[in-house]
């Protein structure tokens, strides 16, 4: 019997769902008849539509219907839960610590392939900053989302509860560092929900609330151009929103985070944006890297090469094949991501079957971005909008990228929901801490001593009766 030939897709991503979703498709004889296998490793059993983790942020959206189930998508693919930690392309095998690995604190699998799509994304690009692993707050998962929503809330309700001038000054300040899509759509829509939430608490103002946003270059959103970003940061400054540009944080050490122009800002919250760079995989294998650590493609969406190896979104450096200038990189966004996954299927499966691989090429169209309710920026095909249009054509977008039919409708029925009843205003930020509440039932039981007893409690901890 003829060996199935099994294709390896290492992240459950964007590109990874996308790529696995369209090989099933294509390849969906073969894997009934057993002469294929599509394994995709991936650390979440879901992915997440990172647009629109600021509407989750801001209570706009469900955070289950921000993520898409893979199981349910990709049920004729094996989807193992688990890290890629090293692939050796030239053995054909790759290293995977899996949830079991870490239970059993055995050796990590190892799983052989014939074809290897490698789309593991990006992570979070720190730099050294002073403070920043202990008191910083990333912005690229669900989870980060959902907390930081809980976050800001309950920093409003420390603020309200407290009568220290200091500790509400902090509590109520907000710094996000980086003025791309995702520090400012977050911003936009952290400060539209804030701004609301503050009407239900009687000592809270919503200009008490203090948003700063730290950008090292001289503008932001840099992907709607030069004149919609001006336009973004002055609409941002009439919402009472400290737009700081060419400052770099400092520090952020004891709960204060020092700006490169001096300002120092007692705060609770820093929220870092300021960019991504390739998951730490990539540099764990064989396979050819340029200088930002990034895979070096071909316009085919094979490692340059290399054979039997495919890359796309943020992890693969793509070349551009319809930029006017030469040795431009397509740009690791969503917009090439989905065209970019369904050009690998077919050229994956043109490559098994024998026939012509065909160029990866996409015309930019442009970029629209929400500033909050109502309020957006869009720079699409050369014409540029503000406001509720191009708030509307974000919200219309997006609608139609997010993956499923029923991930569509739920969203639609949420907006349309929101439009009819009240915000959400509830920070469950136990949800964070489940056990809590148990651990601390489950405790050590309160001192039998007699002492004890006799200054206002019994032995079953009950307070003593008069």
């Amino acid at each position: 019997m003829t060996e199935p030939v099994r294709i390896l897709v290492v992240g459950g991503g964007y590109v990874g769902m996308y790529t696995a979703l369209h090989l099933q498709r294509r390849l969906k004889d073969r894997l009934r008849s057993g002469t294929a296998e599509i394994t995709v490793v991936t650390p979440d059993p879901y992915m997440t539509y990172q647009p629109f983790l600021p509407e989750a942020a801001a209570g706009n959206i469900s955070p289950r219907h921000v993520v898409v189930p893979l199981r349910r998508v990709l049920d004729q693919c094996h989807i193992l839960i688990g890290e890629a930690k090293a692939v050796d392309h030239a053995k054909r095998t790759a290293t995977v610590a899996t949830l079991a690995t870490e239970e059993a604190d055995a050796v990590p699998v190892e799983i052989r392939y014939d074809e290897l799509v490698i789309a593991p994304g990006s992570v979070s690009r720190t730099l050294p900053v002073p403070g920043l692993a202990d008191h910083g707050i990333g912005f690229k998962t669900v989870e980060e989302a959902i907390g930081l929503r809980n976050h800001v809330i309950e920093q409003m309700d420390i603020a309200s509860s407290t009568r220290d001038p200091a500790i509400r000054d902090a509590a109520l300040t907000f710094v996000f560092v980086g003025g791309g899509y995702a520090g400012v759509e977050a911003l936009g829509e952290l400060e539209d929900m804030a701004r609301y939430t503050s009407r239900y608490y009687r000592n809270i103002k919503p200009e008490d609330l203090k948003w700063v946003l730290v950008e090292a270059t001289d503008r932001i959103l840099p992907e709607v151009g030069e004149d919609m970003g001006r336009y973004t940061v002055r609409e941002l400054r009439s919402r009472n929103i400290d737009v700081r540009l060419e400052t770099r944080l400092e520090s952020c050490e004891d709960r204060v985070a020092v700006l490169s122009d001096g300002t120092r800002l007692p705060t609770r919250t820093v929220v870092w944006t300021a960019g991504v760079k390739p998951a730490p995989v990539l540099a764990a294998t064989d396979l050819p890297r340029n200088e930002r650590g990034r895979l070096v493609c071909t316009p085919y969406l094979t490692v340059d090469g290399v054979e039997h190896a495919w890359a796309a979104g943020d992890a693969a450096a793509v070349p551009d094949v319809t930029a006017a200038e030469s040795g431009k990189e397509c740009a690791p966004n969503a917009q090439h991501a989905v065209r970019q996954a369904k050009a690998l299927a077919d050229n994956l499966v043109a490559a098994l079957e024998g026939r012509p691989l065909e160029q990866y090429a996409h015309r930019y169209a442009g970029s629209v971005a929400s500033l909050g309710l109502h309020k957006g920026v869009a720079h699409v095909y050369g014409r540029k909008l503000k406001g509720y249009p191009a708030w509307f054509m974000h919200r219309a977008y997006h609608l139609s990228r997010v993956p499923t039919f029923n991930r569509k409708a739920r969203v639609l029925a949420e907006w349309t929901l929101a439009g009819l009843f009240k915000r959400e205003i509830v920070s469950l930020g136990s949800l964070e801490h489940p056990r809590a509440e148990f651990e601390l039932a489950a405790g050590p039981p309160p001192s039998s001593d007699p002492k004890d007893m006799a200054e206002g409690g019994t032995a079953d901890g009950a307070p003593k009766s008069d």
